[in-house]
């Protein structure tokens, strides 16, 4: 690895070279190496074992202000690919150079490397957890360790990198009880342990719920999004936060600084270095930083890269990420924080008197719009505190917006879901619409 690490720094730096030669007056290098080993089991038993590596660069630079992004997987010809991104530099107009100034950092690696025997030993706990209790279970599951190396280089001078380790799950339970397919989801993100017997335990209380079946009226009701379903939520807010959606006038909040514009019981932050996908600078090289976006329900700011903070004039806020390598660096959120209530879930559900629950869904997100409409794939009628059993062919309707202005209650049960840390949240005016 030592070696392959060399020739990585010094194609690098050869790029930098390369394009200064060939007339560029600013460049940058951004590197990605992974390496990727999952654990596949099916029908209960180990199906496979992989081990995955990808390795890519990509080259941005600037000609004649015109700017130019190259791609390369792999073995690289360092002069094929700056002619290839001074060749796309012309199809470009010209704009502002925003590359980071000069510092040089490599920074501590975060989390640590699990052998494949210790992902092979959680699988197979958790499903013989599960089939314990419902021996008829069918559980298909894959639990990896993924280790991701990171290198941002430009001609300023800049030079930092890092190497980040993520461990996951998913584990799905199918249960067939003469025509009728119930399937149960969940899943962990972490940085250094998974927690098979925690996945275990809530799929088995779901299966529990879902022992009897039950209908849901057709009315707005209180409705209880668990951890993993409030998710949906959150990908609204996150938009609405947006600064190039604001530039755009795109977010309803653009004119909302300050403002309240939520339940005074929400507060929204990102938390550099909590969580399984911290990270210590942004993929411009800015150093990420602890922002709180909604306090109290106040909006406080907006996420921006450098283009959108120069246009904003608030400046870069450390969130410029590239959704593939081969993009253009863009506002992106990573470790976002809902600040959890207190209640756990049973309390949360003893508070209902009657309402749902719901833990999966069918369908799109809402967008920046805020509007939805999803089928409940997994889902619960509460009625005086207690799960009465499943509901089936129920749709759940309404608007993000209006819906976190009439917050009822946030759990105390938050968990990571991918890069959001989020609990459980009742809702008042949503409108469910149950089968006849």
């Amino acid at each position: 690895m030592g070696s392959e690490t060399s020739t990585q720094e010094q194609l690098a730096e050869q790029l930098l070279a390369l394009a200064a030669r060939s007339g560029a007056e600013a460049a940058e290098v951004f590197q990605s190496y992974s390496l990727s080993r999952p654990v596949f089991f099916e029908a209960n038993r180990l199906k496979q074992l992989e081990s995955s590596q990808a390795e890519g660069v990509a080259l941005r630079l600037w000609r004649q202000g015109r700017p130019g992004l190259a791609v390369a997987y792999g073995p690289v010809e360092p002069q094929a690919l700056v002619d290839r991104a001074i060749a796309l530099s012309q199809l470009n107009q010209p704009e502002a150079i925003e590359l980071a100034d000069a510092s040089s950092q490599t920074y501590p690696d975060l989390g640590a490397t699990v052998p494949v025997e210790q992902l092979l030993e959680w699988g197979r706990t958790a499903i013989g957890l599960i089939r314990e209790v419902y021996p008829e279970i069918l559980c298909t599951a894959e639990w990896e360790c993924d280790v991701e190396t990171t290198r941002l280089i430009n001609s300023q001078g800049l030079d930092c990198g890092y190497t980040d380790t993520t461990l996951s799950c998913f584990v799905s339970a199918e249960w067939v009880r003469g025509d009728d397919l119930l399937s149960v989801a969940d899943g962990q993100t972490q940085r250094d342990r998974l927690d098979p017997v925690t996945v275990a335990q809530q799929i088995i209380q779901r299966l529990d719920w879902a022992q009897r079946n039950a209908t849901a009226p057709s009315r707005r009701i209180p409705v209880l999004f668990t951890a993993k379903a409030a998710d949906m939520l959150w990908g609204t807010v996150q938009a609405a936060m947006n600064g190039k959606q604001v530039v755009e006038r795109a977010s309803p909040w653009s004119d909302r600084l300050g403002q309240t514009v939520t339940s005074a019981d929400l507060t929204i932050s990102q938390v550099p270095n909590l969580g399984p996908f911290s990270c210590p600078f942004d993929d411009e090289g800015t150093p990420t930083r602890p922002i709180t976006f909604i306090q109290s329900g106040v909006l406080q700011l907006f996420y921006t890269d450098r283009t959108i903070g120069r246009r904003l004039g608030s400046g870069t806020t450390g969130n410029g990420f590239r959704p593939g390598l081969g993009s253009y660096p863009t506002p992106g959120l990573f470790n976002l924080k809902i600040e959890p209530g207190q209640p756990s879930l049973t309390e949360l559900i003893a508070s209902l008197d009657a309402g749902i629950i719901v833990d999966q869904m069918l369908g799109g997100g809402a967008g920046i719009s805020g509007d939805f409409s999803v089928n409940v794939d997994l889902g619960y009628w509460v009625e005086k505190g207690e799960v009465v059993g499943r509901i089936k062919d129920t749709m759940v309707a309404g608007n993000v917006y209006t819906a976190l202005k009439n917050l009822v209650s946030l759990g105390g049960d938050a968990e990571w879901n991918g890069s959001c840390y989020t609990p459980s949240v009742i809702l008042e005016g949503l409108s469910v619409t149950g089968r006849s």
